[in-house]
């Protein structure tokens, strides 16, 4: 499966979010400081120390956590390639405010019991990962399978199983936070409301982003650097087709003897970070088919 071209490019949420959480991480999760910051009843509702809602969801508390943490939302990259970075940051508030949300309802549902009882629940962007792992059911196309001692797997069980190990970590303190961030992940794919719509207004997105430009350098997009170096362009010759022409483009069916693809499946492509052309001429020759579309594309790579 490919999660797109290396690094952050078309990325800078992903970034920020990877950088500071790491950062954060290995000067006080990983060092025992964690509980400081956990969520639990007593401390938020009772001591109303509501500042705990907004640092719990910042940092790891243990080294496993923040490898399979980091990893995740580093793969994960491809949801802000795909929607924009605007709608993927809103996606990352609510993610995150709405789990931590249910985890409060859960723990003051549990409070008596000896279930949740004076448990501190696993600090960390859990409602962002799992949250993510959604649109990863149901947008990720599956491109290969393969067989280890008679069981089946696919190229997305590597992901599936780091998002257990994630999840399990901590038995019920990291239990807690994942399956909030399934709920919530289900609600914004659910549109309530028309949640996938929102995103924060052109000006506040543009000054953010010059206020945080020198931090997300090689963020530019490649029409961007095309204008600016045109007058070097001009004189550069043309490059070679790309393998994918090569191979296919004497095989390929007519584009108007087709209906045209739908641009969900077109997104879907661009995000795992082939080349819109390549997309449109793979969903041409399989008929519209992602998943067969996706493995041409990748057969292509390898020639």
């Amino acid at each position: 499966m490919n999660a797109g071209p290396a690094g952050f490019y078309n990325a800078p949420v992903t970034k920020g979010i990877v950088f500071a959480c790491g950062l954060v991480s290995v000067l006080v999760g990983t060092q025992g400081g964690a509980k400081v910051f956990s969520l639990s009843y007593q401390r938020v509702v009772q001591k109303h120390e509501l500042w705990r809602l907004l640092t719990s969801p910042c940092l790891f508390s243990s080294t496993p956590e923040l490898l399979f943490g980091l990893y995740l939302i580093y793969f994960f990259r491809v949801f802000e390639r795909q929607i924009g970075s605007n709608k993927y940051l809103f996606f990352v508030l609510f993610s995150t405010a709405f789990t931590n949300i249910l985890e409060l309802v859960t723990l003051a549902a549990f409070k008596d019991s000896r279930i949740l009882s004076g448990t501190l629940l696993s600090p960390g962007p859990y409602g962002l990962i799992f949250a993510s792992f959604v649109p990863f059911f149901f947008d990720i196309p599956i491109s290969t399978r393969f067989k280890v001692f008679g069981a089946r797997f696919s190229d997305k069980s590597f992901v599936y199983l780091a998002g257990l190990q994630l999840l399990l970590s901590s038995w019920k303190r990291s239990l807690v936070p994942g399956i909030c961030g399934v709920i919530a992940g289900f609600i914004y794919k659910s549109n309530v409301l028309g949640i996938r719509r929102v995103k924060f207004p052109e000006q506040l997105a543009a000054a953010t982003a010059r206020l945080f430009a020198p931090f997300m350098s090689g963020m530019s997009s490649p029409s961007t650097n095309t204008r600016v170096n045109a007058s070097r362009e001009a004189t550069v010759t043309a490059p070679p087709a790309r393998p994918f022409e090569n191979r296919f483009a004497a095989t390929a069916p007519p584009l108007s003897s087709l209906l045209p693809p739908p641009e969900e499946s077109v997104s879907t492509l661009v995000a795992m970070g082939f080349e819109r052309e390549d997309a449109l001429q793979a969903l041409a020759m399989a008929r519209n088919d992602v998943a067969t579309a996706t493995n041409l594309l990748l057969e292509s790579q390898v020639q």
